[in-house]
Order: C-alpha cells, then structure tokens, then sequence
C-alpha cells in the first residue's frame, strides 16, 4: 500500500539528485617484507572504481540480456566488480596488467555488485568478499573458497559462475576494473561530497603515498583522496560499514551522471575499456538507456550473511536474502508502526516539515535532529524494514538504501535530507509554515548517515 503526502511536486517528474552520508586472499609468491603498504593501497580503490564504473556499466547493454526495445529500458543483470593491481616488484606495478604468471600478488575482487536494471528501477546487490561459494569444505583451505579469489582462480567466467551460484541471480554481462581507472572517473564527475564525523580522519602512510588528514566537518574532496577517503573504516567499523558507506557514494556519483557534468563524463568513463576495464559489455548501445536515467530509481541491498563457525567465511543467509534482495514482504494496511528517524541537513528546515506531514499520514513516531547542511545526496536508509522504507522511499521520490550498518534498528527507518531536499521537497515550506522545531543537533559521537 503506497501512502500520499503531499510534499513532492507534481509537475516535477525527476526524481531528487541521488549522492554521500581486508584481508584478502590469493596464491601469491612467498611472503616479503612491507607488503601491507600494497595492500592498502590496492585495496582502498576497488569499492569506488567499480562503484563509478555502475554508471558507464548502466548506460550500456550486455551480451545475453532482454532484447532491446526501441524507446524502453532496457533489462539486463550485470555483475560489477573491483580488481587489484597486479605488482611484478615491491611498489613496482606490472607493465601487462593481465599478466599471470611471475606475479609478486595475484589480483583478488574485494568489490562485487550485482546490478539490475529494468524499468522498475536500478536495484544493486553488494556481495561481501569473504562469502563463501557452495557449502562449505572443511577439506578445502578457506581463502581458497571465498567469493574474492575467484577471479584469479578461473577469471571473470567463473566469477560470474560463482556469483550466480551465491545470489541465485542470472548474470547477463560482467564489468571488472582495476584501481589506476577510479581517480580520473570521480574527477571527471566533479569528485566527492562528504561529511567527515569527530574527531576527524588522518591516515599517513608513507610507503603507499597516503597522506590524507581531514578535519570534522563538510569536504568536497577530489578523485585521489575521495578514494583513500573510502577506503578508511573508522567510524564504520567492519566491511559491513564500509559497504554501507560506499553505498551513499554510489548514490551520488549516479546523481551525478544524470546531469549535463555526467554527460560530459562520458569520454573518461568510457575511455577506461581496454585501459583500467575488462568488460562483456556492448557500448555501442549507449544511448539505449540515457533518456530514461532521470526516472529510474535505485535501490541497495547487502547480501545478508552468517558466519561459518571456526571461520571467517560467510555463509548465505537465503531467508534475509529474499527479504532484502526481493523487496519484502507488503506493508499491511493501516497505521504505519515503524519509528521514523529524520537527519535534516538540507540548510533549509525541512525536517519539522517532514515530520508534520509523516505525522498526518499515520507515522506516529518520528524524531528530527537538526545538522549542518550538507551536500550529501537525500536517502531513505533502512536494516531489516525493507517494505516500510521502499513505502517511504516511493512517496518522497528518494533512493532506498538497505544496510547492516546504517544507524537504524529493526523497527525503524531513516530519512537523510540534504541539501538537494530544498528542490525536491521544497513544498513542504509552503505546506506547513508555522513547522519549525527540532530535537538539537546530535553531540560529537552520535552515530549519523
């Protein structure tokens, strides 16, 4: 059941822009010293550079999806995912980066998405790197049968295998990028909003070319340290959080590529096939897509996994899975239970507003707090509430992001305004006028977007 609040104008028919709130394993050559440097540095880019490479990766069709139609969406699962440098030396990449053999680390694929694109929407499934493909073997080493190690084990073929094996999806085309394509994509798209949290962010590390220290409060960071940026998990705790992270910045580099800039992005994000990109993909029908991206919404999800006991394999979680992944079960009819949690950082006192009309609708609990106004994209977050929230997401026109760890229990939603909310919901200022207070700003510490 879809409720109505009348905070969106109907004569605007585009969405809200959508934007921002390890150890891995492989048959690599013996040991050496300092490789924990490359690592880190192989590492913190994959998230972002497929994360970027989603938007070429939508405008395009793959090889095996639904027939094209002229003047529809096309239909088409792909899978997305990040690979590593390859080093031949210590701190010395290979000249053939798709070479396998004398290898000093063979590539893992830290980052894999799952990605379906139809005319109800973009909706993307993010696959933790240690999952483990099949039941698990006690026979067999357990890096060996983690989903990240397949790459090099069979390349994207048996990725592929193994990937439709975990989800149960069928994958049509595949999209694998290495970390030296990420940095001209995000500035070619005009780089990164963020809000770091207290007490700042400072990672230096010398031996990777790592210097990134950033104070509390609103940056607008550009490719190199955007990716470092994401790369760091303080604050967020575990992969888990770093995945929920990396969720809000594909929100917003997608708003991005449904504006003239992201148009004008095109010519890096494409010139990355053969250099940064190994892909299935038919480009030659990129304009397929393009006129229907302003109104396709999109949507997250995380794989939903339990630990193998005297492991750190993760085993499916098939039940959670068609919760999250199959868009939930229907909210019932009548008065909502659901406790909605409001993060106003538009500039523009929407939250009060918000709350007044979620309150006329039958939400009987919603708290605001008041933050600095931010360029973060607007977003509707949830955990295990997928319905309620895609409820909430459809009415307000937002993104719909599920997590394992954005700041919202079972029984609650989350709703992020930022400062793009003053165009796409700015009716709610004329609406309800006198709808001025808050709840104060949370203190130094409280869990945020």
């Amino acid at each position: 059941m879809k409720r109505s609040v009348p905070v969106h104008d109907p004569s605007d028919p585009s969405p809200a822009p959508v934007s921002t709130p390890p150890g891995s394993s492989g048959r690599a050559a013996p040991p050496a010293p300092k490789r924990a440097w490359r690592r880190a540095g192989q590492v913190f880019g994959l998230s972002l550079s497929a994360l970027t490479l989603a938007g070429y990766a939508l405008l395009t069709t793959g090889r095996g999806a639904a027939p094209l139609v002229a003047g529809e969406v096309p239909q088409l699962t792909l899978l997305l995912a990040g690979r590593d440098v390859v080093y031949c030396y210590y701190r010395q990449p290979c000249k053939d980066q798709d070479q396998r053999e004398g290898l000093y680390q063979t590539p893992n694929t830290d980052t894999l998405m799952v990605v379906k694109v139809s005319p109800a929407g973009i909706n993307v499934l993010n696959i933790p790197r240690d999952t483990n493909v099949g039941d698990y073997d006690d026979r067999t080493p357990a890096a060996e049968q983690k989903i990240n190690g397949k790459y090099w084990s069979g390349g994207p073929q048996e990725l592929t295998r193994a990937v439709e094996e975990v989800t149960g999806e069928k994958v049509d085309s595949f999209v694998v990028v290495r970390t030296d394509y990420v940095e001209r994509v995000i500035d070619a798209l005009g780089g990164l909003d963020v809000s770091v949290p207290e007490p700042g962010v400072e990672w230096v590390d010398q031996a990777a070319g790592v210097d990134l220290k950033l104070a509390p409060g609103k940056h607008h960071l550009a490719g190199r340290e955007a990716v470092w940026y994401l790369r760091v998990r303080k604050g967020f705790g575990d992969d888990y959080g770093r995945i929920d992270h990396q969720k809000q910045a594909l929100t917003q580099l997608a708003g991005r590529l449904k504006s003239p800039q992201g148009l004008a992005a095109l010519p890096t994000i494409l010139g990355g096939v053969g250099n940064g990109v190994e892909t299935n993909v038919d480009p030659a029908v990129l304009t397929q897509l393009v006129p229907h991206l302003p109104g396709l919404k999109l949507r997250f999800a995380t794989l939903p996994t339990d630990t193998i006991p005297g492991t750190f394999n993760l085993a499916v979680n098939r039940e959670r899975l068609a919760q999250v992944w199959g868009g939930g079960s229907p909210v019932a009819a009548g008065t909502p239970e659901v406790r909605v949690k409001v993060w106003d950082a538009s500039g523009a006192g929407l939250g009060p507003r918000l709350a007044r009309a979620l309150a006329l609708t039958g939400y009987r609990e919603v708290e605001v707090q008041t933050l600095e106004r931010s360029n973060e994209t607007s977003q509707v977050l949830t955990g295990p509430d997928v319905a309620t929230a895609e409820q909430l997401a459809d009415t307000l026109n937002l993104p719909r992001l599920q997590g394992e760890r954005f700041p919202v229990a079972a029984g609650e939603v989350g709703i992020l305004l930022g400062a793009d909310a003053a165009q796409g919901l700015g009716a709610l200022t004329l609406a309800y006028p006198e709808a001025t207070s808050s709840t104060p700003a949370p203190a130094s510490g409280t869990p945020r977007p």
